[in-house]
């Protein structure tokens, strides 16, 4: 072997050695740069699931709390609305008795004037298919004197262009409908159902009170008046 051939073949073993050191060195460190970065990775995404988990348990809490708070926020508004409407009662019921002792007073008050039988109120109010009547009857001319007789209604309107005067019977669907009774001391609610055929116009409302002695009165309502519900709902005295 030539002394050129010793020196190719060593020179070939040198870069040979080179290469497989090159190999080994270059796995090393890719190990170690790989290895600690999938150990990073690993640490953060359990960092994440712990911190998904700590968020959820949060978010449950928060929605239980929107829960209680809205249920307490319902629960107050409707005590609230409870409250209103039960002082809107009261004060219904409140000006209700305020109207009965203006109403007594008038009557029986040692300043109220002397009036014989009379209608102090009328009262419509419509009921399926017929029209409720509600008259208020007074009387303080002769105190502690019994007051009687029959009540009866009649209806001025129009139909079919025409004026037309409804009476008793016509109201009451029936022939020689009896009339209302009525007796009392100072005043008596009398109160019954009248039927208006369908295509009729009512104006007027007038009620005829014929006492047992004595001569017949009667007393007119406008319609507007007779059905703005405004006759005092008042309590009948004891005997």
């Amino acid at each position: 072997m030539t002394q050129t051939g010793s020196n190719q073949r060593k020179l070939r073993l040198a870069v040979a050695g080179v290469f497989v050191a090159a190999l080994v060195f270059g796995g090393w460190g890719l190990w170690r740069v790989v290895s600690p970065a999938s150990a990073d990775v690993r640490a953060q995404l359990a960092d994440s699931r712990r911190a998904l988990e700590r968020l959820r348990g949060e978010h449950e809490a928060l929605q239980q709390r929107v829960a209680t708070l809205s249920r307490s926020d319902q629960i107050s508004r409707d005590a609230n609305r409870d409250l209103q409407g039960t002082l809107s009662e009261r004060d219904e019921e409140i000006a209700g008795l305020r109207a009965d002792v203006a109403f007594y007073e008038r009557l029986v008050g040692a300043t109220a004037q002397r009036r014989g039988l009379s209608v102090h109120a009328l009262n419509m109010v419509p009921n399926e298919s017929a029209w409720h009547f509600q008259t208020t009857l007074t009387q303080n001319l002769n105190r502690g004197a019994v007051s009687s007789g029959n009540l009866t209604v009649s209806i001025e309107g129009s139909r079919d262009g025409r004026l037309e005067t409804l009476d008793w019977d016509a109201l009451r669907q029936q022939e020689d409908a009896p009339p209302k009774d009525y007796s009392f001391k100072y005043f008596q609610q009398v109160e019954g159902d009248v039927f208006l055929p369908k295509d009729f116009n009512p104006v007027r409302v007038t009620v005829r009170l014929q006492p047992r002695r004595g001569r017949a009165t009667e007393q007119s309502f406008t319609w507007a008046d007779a059905t703005r519900s405004s006759a005092p709902a008042i309590a009948a005295p004891a005997e």
